[in-house]
């Protein structure tokens, strides 16, 4: 049974003077106990909006958010604003983007993870200072109880993203969103990092949310892929069926841009031509068709459906052929 049920979640912002732009569209996808699913694409695609509309942290006016999301059968748009804070924390955690502006600067890290323990879960002052201790030793911060009284700008990158996990993790969430954990961090810190969410995972049950562009990271920690372009989900599969053989000429596109040690030398990069702000609306036909090489008059007339497609869920007219999708996944 899904932890989390997310059905038809669309967001649409609005500007006055200006015409609306629907930054996730109809979005559907569902996460089980134990499972990490990977939400993927370039930065645009509405991979960072669909985290923070499942937490209900985006901004109260300027947007509509529609559609449903059910945990643990209970739709998270119709709670109230105090229902969801007591979500929040003890129920659902995030790990955001950048660490650095996401930790309070003039209040000390020992301070901002004890406060969760405090609220959520009722502890005195002391107990939950000793319990933020043994949580920043467990997320690999060395020197734990002094680090307790440093502030954010006195830790690193990676010390600064492992209070973030430290703090998501401190209510025993079952379910962790983590956006970007890795960006900006060197390989090594990287590998720690995906360490640490892989053990939560493992050991504890939690359901985790993986939004990257990182297709590396999706490769070595996602059990299913969902690959977003334009605010719509347009590949979903099993991690090992997606990277054996995409079949979406965008994932495809996405797999072929990664450099590979198994590749001859000299062998050229096929980059994706054009940005995410070269489409056309979904009502339209398809927002990849004016990137897409596989391109037909009929993408550009008439908007395709999300469909199985063999093991994959698939929104596309004209996909890549298995054959060719299935060797150079392989090369």
């Amino acid at each position: 049974m899904a932890l989390l049920d997310v059905q038809d979640l669309t967001v649409t912002f609005q500007r006055k003077g200006q015409r609306p732009f629907t930054a996730v569209d109809k979005v559907s996808f569902s996460v089980e106990p134990g499972q990490t699913v990977g939400l993927v694409g370039e930065s645009g695609c509405g991979k960072s909006v669909t985290s923070l509309a499942i937490m209900r942290l985006l901004a109260e006016r300027g947007n509509s958010v529609t559609g449903s999301v059910e945990f643990e059968g209970t739709d998270l748009l119709r709670l109230s604003d105090r229902e969801m804070r007591n979500r929040r924390g003890r129920d659902l955690g995030m790990v955001f983007q950048d660490p650095l502006s996401s930790l309070n600067p003039v209040i000390p890290i020992g301070l901002q993870v004890a406060e969760v323990l405090e609220r959520h879960r009722d502890m005195s002052r002391k107990q939950a200072r000793d319990e933020a201790t043994e949580l920043l030793q467990r997320v690999g911060i060395p020197d734990p109880k002094r680090r307790l009284d440093e502030y954010p700008h006195q830790l690193s990158g990676g010390m600064r993203q492992r209070a973030l996990i430290a703090i998501a993790l401190a209510c025993r969430p079952r379910l962790l969103i983590a956006d970007e954990p890795t960006t900006a961090l060197d390989v090594t810190i990287q590998a720690q990092i995906l360490a640490v969410l892989s053990d939560l995972v493992r050991d504890t049950g939690t359901a985790l949310i993986m939004i990257t562009h990182d297709l590396g990271v999706v490769a070595g920690l996602c059990d299913e892929v969902n690959v977003l372009y334009g605010g719509r989900i347009v590949e979903r599969a099993e991690r090992h069926e997606l990277f054996a053989a995409p079949r979406h000429p965008y994932t495809h596109g996405l797999l072929q841009s990664i450099p590979r040690l198994d590749a001859p030398r000299g062998d050229k990069l096929n980059p994706i031509k054009g940005s995410v702000a070269d489409n056309i609306p979904w009502d339209h036909g398809c927002a990849f068709a004016p990137r897409c090489p596989n391109a037909l008059d009929v993408c550009r007339e008439v908007s395709p459906a999300l469909e199985p497609e063999g093991q994959h869920l698939l929104r596309c007219h004209n996909p890549v052929e298995p054959a060719v999708a299935a060797g150079e996944g392989k090369r």
